[in-house]
């Protein structure tokens, strides 16, 4: 097994990020990872290691991990989670195929309405989605543009959306904000995106609107949660 190389942090803003050097070759080589990495585990993967060891025999390789990402301090995100309502029911009626068949249609509309508002695919479900966003303002209007694209496939969806500090696991985003925004996406009705008082702080001025739902509790999260629902896009 591949020895890990010690992991260093260094201070950048109000961040730490994780990086290592490997190597004593007579040039500088920097390693950019995509949007998720993680240091240590690239050493787990033999391919990977034997990839980073050959780098490492011509050079000084530096390997780090982007700011929310891996052993990098977390990153802040608006996650929106969405399903289909009455899917139990549907899948019932249509049988199996055809199911399958309008699942991949929808899937295919979310995914383009994640890719016109810069969403993150996270994980996909059965009929459900987790995409994260950079922008709160982005993340509502993509949940309304797939409530309304797939009003064509004869489909309602729930949304829920919440914004907080998000634990990078690999490919995965974990920690409260995510729970979070799953148990208010449960609570939302048929075809409507309902926020939390914190996204909807966060896109004053942006020029959508919302309706309050009330307070509630959200089951395994501390405190009492103001809701709402957003309504009309009146920006420009």
């Amino acid at each position: 097994m591949t020895t890990k190389p010690e992991t260093h942090y260094a201070r950048s803003g109000d961040v730490n990020i994780a990086y290592q050097v490997v190597g004593e070759g007579p040039r500088d080589l920097v390693l950019v990872p995509g949007w998720v990495s993680n240091v240590e585990v690239f050493w787990e993967e033999p391919s990977m290691a034997r990839f980073l060891q050959r780098l490492a025999s011509f050079s000084r390789l530096i390997l780090f991990d982007k700011r929310g990402t891996g052993l990098s301090d977390r990153v802040l995100a608006t996650v929106m989670f969405t399903d289909i309502v009455d899917a139990t029911r549907k899948t019932v009626e249509l049988g199996d195929r055809r199911w399958r068949d309008l699942l991949d249609s929808h899937h295919a509309l979310v995914r383009e309405q994640l890719a016109r508002f810069r969403g993150r695919e996270i994980d996909t479900a059965g009929d459900g989605f987790l995409a994260a966003f950079d922008g709160p303002a982005r993340a509502v209007r993509a949940a309304a543009a797939v409530a309304d694209a797939v009003r064509a496939l004869g489909l309602e969806i729930r949304a829920g959306l919440h914004t907080g500090e998000c634990e990078v696991m690999w490919v995965k985003l974990g920690g409260i904000a995510v729970h979070v925004g799953a148990r208010i996406a449960a609570l939302a009705k048929a075809g409507e995106v309902l926020v939390s008082s914190t996204v909807k702080d966060l896109v004053a001025g942006s020029g959508l609107r919302f309706e309050y739902r009330g307070t509630y509790a959200l089951k395994g999260v501390l405190g009492e949660w103001h809701l709402f629902a957003a309504g009309k896009d009146t920006s420009p």
